[in-house]
């Protein structure tokens, strides 16, 4: 069974910024499984960026799905699927664009 760790629906990003971490509480810290990072961003523009355990799973790239309607569906919108060792899951969002950009996403991690 899956464990959420982070998830927001519509978190808003200035244009031209870089959010801080986004991955807090008790969960931001994994050991061995499964990390899963689904994401959907309003409009084109809007990077991902995903470590764990100061690895880069996803660094500072497009996220591949938008769009304005629906919501985020973890059949459609799998970015990252990885079987990581553990430490510490970082995420952070950049908006390249010129104005604000709202993103969904989840991590789930499954211990194994």
């Amino acid at each position: 069974m899956a464990i959420v760790v982070g998830s927001n629906n519509s978190l808003s990003t200035a244009a031209n910024t870089k959010t801080a971490d986004l991955i807090t509480g008790r969960n931001q810290y994994v050991g061995k499984g499964r990390l899963q990072l689904f994401a959907k961003g309003s409009a084109t523009g809007m990077n991902i960026t995903l470590n764990c355990g100061g690895v880069a799973l996803m660094d500072d790239n497009a996220i591949p799905f938008f769009g304005a309607a629906g919501s985020l569906d973890v059949n459609a919108h799998g970015i990252v699927d990885q079987v990581v060792a553990g430490g510490r899951v970082e995420l952070f969002l950049r908006n390249t664009t010129g104005g604000a950009l709202t993103t969904d996403y989840l991590v789930l991690f499954t211990p194994m």
